[in-house]
């Protein structure tokens, strides 16, 4: 569909499968180890003890002067191997991370298949696209960055330790000129959308 983002992101980090597993499966943590992104969050079912029916409420930002809010719903978990969600909100959809060992080091795939929730983002899809995809490869190269210190963390077992993660990234401040100027921009843009498309109708009218 038209409407529709399909992103794969690949991660490899010197970690073990359940490693990487019992961390992606914490979602309440992402704002702590991942907040470029994850602002932050809230339980609204708790789901299985397996983790399956879990459902999380987040907002989130990336580089764009755009925070969505949207609620993710665990649907299977595989331990070790695989967690897949489904999302509603401002925008919906399926997200799949699934983990396989390759030696010392864990290899880490995510899909996501979405659609944005709100009309006027759908109407804009076809012209914004790659500005949001290129938001999205931004926000899950934070990822992986912020992953490899949370894994510093989650192994440490004296202060000393801790000391050797780096302090997790915040989210990006996007100054107020750059948002005006985005503003336009998209006003821009859906001005010159909505004229192609009045004037489409137009001539298959007058055909």
């Amino acid at each position: 569909m038209k409407n529709t983002y399909h992103f794969i992101s690949r991660w490899r980090v010197k970690a073990s499968p359940e490693e990487v597993y019992d961390i992606i499966g914490q979602p309440l943590e992402y704002p702590r180890w991942w907040p470029s992104v994850y602002l932050d969050c809230r339980e609204t079912v708790h789901g299985a003890p397996n983790g399956t029916g879990r459902c999380v409420e987040f907002h989130t930002k990336g580089w764009l002067p755009y925070t969505p809010e949207w609620e993710a719903c665990t649907t299977e978990t595989v331990p070790s191997r695989r967690i897949a969600f489904s999302a509603t909100g401002d925008f919906s959809g399926l997200g799949v991370w699934t983990f396989s060992q390759d030696g010392a080091f864990t290899d880490m795939t995510f899909e996501w298949t979405l659609e944005p929730g709100k009309p006027l983002l759908r109407y804009l899809t076809p012209v914004v696209r790659p500005v949001f995809e290129a938001n999205h490869r931004w926000a899950m190269q934070q990822g992986e960055i912020c992953l490899r210190e949370e894994l510093i963390r989650y192994r440490a077992r004296t202060p000393q330790d801790l000391l050797e993660a780096a302090d997790p990234r915040g989210p990006v401040e996007v100054p107020v000129g750059w948002i005006a100027v985005g503003a336009l921009a998209l006003s821009a843009i859906a001005c010159v959308a909505f004229t192609r498309r009045k004037s489409r109708k137009t001539e298959i009218a007058t055909a």
